[in-house]
């Protein structure tokens, strides 16, 4: 295989382009090969690491109160568990006189011992895992980028021009902006993006709003690469994504998709935006790299992911026919398409060098909207998961698909026995509930913070507490929400506020 050699012009270069992104901020740049060798340099770095941080929370009291009221209530819940020690031995020797008690006991600690296990599965293949670099302009196949758009105004002009300075031959790539009957000015900001790339761009408007799926589907249907790639029309992909994100599918025959490596591209503007960006980094650094040692992600996406043409033809029909509970589904259409592909065999990648910015809610309410719409995929798409990942759907081991499977199966069936102890919990125990979840938040965080700061910033890396907190107390009921509520359809959050 013929891998593109880059000179040290190149590298200065993107070097440069590195530093256009706020998410890279490397902690350990003194650092000989990842690893830290003087360890006064390292806290060095560290101190005015978080210097700078609060530097800029002088623009920003809010912020600086959130942090300051977050490590003020997670050290009192530390020292609030050593004084009520006593308190939860007794509590757990009352639950261990009942039956019910001893089984609910059982049960919990198997699970704790699968999640552990899994946990440290997944942090040896994320060191495992390596992200492909890109091929040679000459392997590149034919792309078509499809962007949907529906009430974006400017922010689809900056995505439609960061995917034209794409470093990917011209020739070989092929750009679809699809209007989905947007009511503000997106096919505006679409006509402008038309006048200054030319040929380069082909511009759509639908009839109507259909939703995003329809829009894809259109798009699918015009292009002509053996690569699609879709990229939501709010966020910013970097020069070198678009190769990096679809070299996989020349280096390996099986691949049926990638996923990009999403991050917040708003993480200035508001806290939630902040927060978000510490989970993202977790979420796809961490969690994808292990899914893609199995071949196994399980979501592309929306924001950037890639697709073999094959593959998106073989389940087409299905996909834009699909419906749960007697409904065309409407939402998920991410979810959905990873589901189809890795049904047919196929192996579904991470590519942790593919980077792409993207706009996540700033409000609680944007945001317990989101996440309701990715809840209720996340239950559909199991639901459809179960159908055939127990058959022979793949050559090769179809171990780690089941793994990852089991580890959201039974996310999905713990959820009503958690709520109903929690409530119980409450009720009898109010100190203790509050004291242990507190405390809970703070371990489980940490691992979060530490992953963050290695790779990215140590003060940014703080915000993974503030969001434990608003995850365990303001989004606790998304999931059993969602649950309740899978059949339902609506985007929720495409409307103009």
């Amino acid at each position: 295989m013929k891998i593109e050699n880059k000179n040290v012009s190149q590298k200065n270069t993107s070097n440069k382009q590195e530093q256009l992104f706020s998410f890279v901020l490397p902690v350990n740049g003194q650092a000989t090969n990842g690893v830290v060798t003087n360890v006064l340099d390292y806290l060095s770095q560290i101190v005015g690491s978080v210097r700078k941080e609060f530097q800029l929370f002088k623009a920003n009291p809010k912020a600086k109160l959130v942090l300051i009221s977050t490590f003020l209530l997670l050290f009192s819940a530390a020292v609030l568990m050593f004084y009520l020690q006593p308190h939860f031995e007794a509590f757990n020797a009352n639950r261990l006189a009942t039956s019910f008690g001893k089984i609910f006991l059982g049960i919990t600690i198997l699970l704790i011992l699968f999640k552990l296990s899994f946990f440290f599965y997944s942090v040896y293949l994320y060191f495992k895992y390596k992200s492909i670099p890109s091929v040679s302009d000459e392997l590149l196949p034919t792309c078509t980028v499809i962007v949907p758009a529906y009430n974006e105004g400017e922010l689809v002009w900056h995505t439609l021009k960061s995917l034209a300075n794409s470093d990917y031959p011209a020739h070989k790539l092929q750009l679809l902006a699809i209007d989905d009957g947007s009511k503000d000015d997106t096919w505006q900001w679409m006509l402008k993006a038309k006048e200054l790339l030319g040929d380069r761009l082909s511009i759509y408007q639908q009839p109507e709003n259909k939703g995003k799926r329809h829009a894809l589907y259109r798009g699918f249907n015009m292009g002509t690469g053996a690569v699609f790639v879709t990229v939501d029309s709010d966020s910013i992909v970097k020069p070198d994504t678009l190769r990096n994100l679809i070299s996989p599918f020349v280096v390996n025959k099986d691949c049926g998709a990638v996923a990009g490596n999403v991050k917040v591209l708003n993480n200035s503007k508001a806290l939630i935006p902040k927060m978000l960006n510490v989970s993202f980094v977790f979420s796809f650094e961490f969690v994808r790299s292990a899914e893609s040692m199995f071949g196994s992600v399980l979501c592309t996406p929306g924001a950037l992911a890639a697709y073999k043409r094959d593959a998106v033809f073989n389940c087409l029909p299905e996909w834009i026919n699909q419906q749960f509970m007697g409904q065309a589904s409407d939402i998920g259409e991410d979810r959905a398409m990873t589901n189809m592909i890795l049904k047919q065999g196929y192996k579904v990648l991470f590519q942790r060098n593919a980077h792409v910015l993207t706009n996540v809610p700033e409000t609680y309410k944007g945001l317990y909207k989101m996440f309701i719409r990715w809840g209720r995929s996340n239950v559909r798409e199991n639901i459809n998961m179960l159908q055939y990942v127990f058959k022979n759907f793949r050559e090769d081991s179809k171990f780690g698909t089941r793994l990852l499977f089991l580890d959201q199966g039974f996310k999905l069936l713990m959820t009503y026995p958690a709520i109903l102890f929690m409530i119980y919990f409450i009720v009898t125990h109010p100190v203790l509930f509050f004291s242990a979840t507190l405390f809970s938040i703070l371990i489980l965080s940490t691992v979060q913070v530490f992953f963050y700061a290695k790779r990215y910033s140590v003060s940014e890396s703080f915000w993974a507490y503030s969001y434990g907190l608003l995850f365990a107390f303001g989004l606790f009921w998304i999931t059993p929400y969602a649950i309740a509520t899978a059949g339902k359809s609506g985007w929720l959050t495409r409307e103009l506020t």
